[in-house]
């Protein structure tokens, strides 16, 4: 199962469809398609991006695959143990996560690389569903307050609750799951300073850490 909505059959966000439409006739060898999840259901760990760039996982239809964000995270998971193989920065690289699940909060591409409320919303009923079917979860990494905001609105939880700041663990209780944010690893964050390669080893670590508590 792969929790994406049908191509042809989700007509939600009409935003995101229009673009997906003009980029099939721009880019006519890209996926051009809600982009499915990367991992398996029975992983310990689901990791939740913003949503596929345009020239990134909307260009190879995997999460995170051929963009700098994966530049920066597929190497980091490989080097503590929760990914294998080598990334090549295709779908069919033979790169295997291990232990992981990989996402987006919003599957289809979004216009600038920004999503809007409602389509946040509209896609949460495929990320519930998700996480639902996970029954070895337990923490869930979120890349950035998007996606953060996005996990808290499908399970229930208030957001001035839980404020999102890089490296901060949340207790779900409720659900039993640990909620852990970073800033997302986008060439943005990184050229700025505002993550390091350092500061997202150290929550991965974390992350390790906690999953052999």
């Amino acid at each position: 199962m792969s929790f994406c909505c049908p191509d042809e059959k989700c007509c939600k966000c009409q935003r995101l469809i229009a673009f997906r439409h003009d980029n099939k006739i721009k880019f006519p060898t890209y996926f051009n398609a809600p982009v499915p999840s990367f991992g398996e259901l029975d992983a310990q760990i689901l990791i939740v991006g913003l949503a596929p760039g345009l020239n990134g996982a909307n260009q190879t239809g995997r999460p995170f695959t051929n963009d700098y964000a994966g530049d920066v995270l597929y190497p980091i998971l490989k080097k503590y143990g929760f990914a294998s193989g080598e990334y090549g920065k295709r779908r069919d690289d033979g790169f295997v996560l291990s232990n992981v699940r990989i996402t987006n909060s919003v599957r289809c591409v979004p216009p600038q690389n920004k999503v809007t409320g409602e389509e946040t919303k509209n896609c949460g009923a495929f990320l519930i569903d998700e996480i639902a079917a996970m029954k070895r979860l337990k923490i869930i990494l979120t890349l950035g307050s998007v996606a953060h905001n996005a996990v808290l609105g499908v399970l229930g939880y208030k957001k001035t609750a839980y404020k999102f700041a890089h490296n901060a663990v949340h207790c779900l209780d409720k659900h039993n799951l640990l909620l852990v944010n970073s800033y997302h690893t986008s060439r943005y964050n990184i050229n700025t300073g505002v993550l390091t390669y350092e500061m997202f080893e150290d929550v991965i670590q974390n992350i390790k850490l906690r999953l052999n508590d």
